[in-house]
C-alpha cells in the first residue's frame, strides 16, 4: 500500500487540442513530481498543436506518468481510485461540450466524469474566443455539476516582459485553485494609501 504523506496531490493534467500547448508546459513546469503524484494524458489532436506550438516537444518532468488515451485501466478512469485534482489545459470547447454531456469514449473524458462524481477538483482552462450560446450553456452545466472554469486569459498588472510571463498569470491561478502554493505571478496589491 502506498502512504501518501498530507501535502502529496494527485494531479491529472489533460492536454487537448486547443491553442496554448504553453499553458500546459508551464502548469508542468511548476508541479513537482518529488511532492505530487502527477499524471498525463493527451487528446489525439493535442500531440499535432504540442508539435505546431513547442518546437522542442512537450517536456515532461522526471516522475510525470504519461498515459495513453485509450488506457481504460489507467489509476484514475474508476472512481474508487479519482484524481484529487483533473486540469485540462488548453480544454477545447468540443472536449468541455463532451465533458458537460457525460460523453466518456476515453480515458480523458473517463476521467473528467470520474473527477465529477467524486466531486473532486475538475478545473477547465478554455481557451477560445468569441464564446457562442451552446459554449456558454455546456460552461453553465459544467460550472452547475461543480467544476471551475479558469479561462486562457492573461492579467496585465503583472508588468509581464515576456509571453511565458503572461502565461504564468493563468497558471497561477491554475495551481492556486489545485491548493499548490507558488510565486509564478505577482499577487494584486492594495492600493498604497
Amino acid at each position: 500500500m502506498q502512504i501518501r504523506h498530507h501535502a502529496e496531490v494527485k494531479i491529472l493534467v489533460a492536454i487537448t487540442g486547443a491553442s496554448g500547448a504553453l499553458y500546459a508546459q508551464r502548469l508542468l513546469d511548476n508541479l513537482n513530481p518529488r511532492e505530487h503524484e502527477i499524471h498525463v494524458v493527451l487528446s489525439n489532436y493535442a500531440q499535432q498543436v504540442v508539435a505546431q506550438e513547442l518546437p522542442d516537444g512537450l517536456k515532461l518532468p522526471d516522475g510525470v506518468k504519461p498515459h495513453g488515451l485509450k488506457s481504460m485501466n489507467a489509476p484514475f478512469a474508476s472512481g474508487s481510485n479519482p484524481p484529487d485534482a483533473m486540469v485540462v489545459i488548453p480544454c477545447t470547447m468540443g472536449t468541455m461540450g463532451r465533458i458537460a454531456h457525460g460523453y466518456s469514449e476515453d480515458v480523458l473524458l473517463r476521467a473528467a466524469d470520474v473527477v465529477l462524481k467524486e466531486k473532486k477538483k475538475l478545473i477547465l482552462v478554455p481557451r477560445e474566443t468569441p464564446f457562442s450560446l451552446v459554449h456558454v450553456k455546456n460552461m453553465e452545466l459544467l460550472l452547475l455539476a461543480g467544476a471551475t472554469l479558469i479561462p486562457a486569459n492573461p492579467s496585465f498588472y503583472s508588468g509581464a516582459k515576456s509571453v511565458v510571463q503572461l502565461v504564468d498569470t493563468v497558471v497561477a491561478r491554475v495551481l492556486d485553485h489545485i491548493g499548490v502554493s507558488n510565486q509564478l505571478a505577482p499577487r494584486w496589491s492594495e492600493e498604497k494609501e
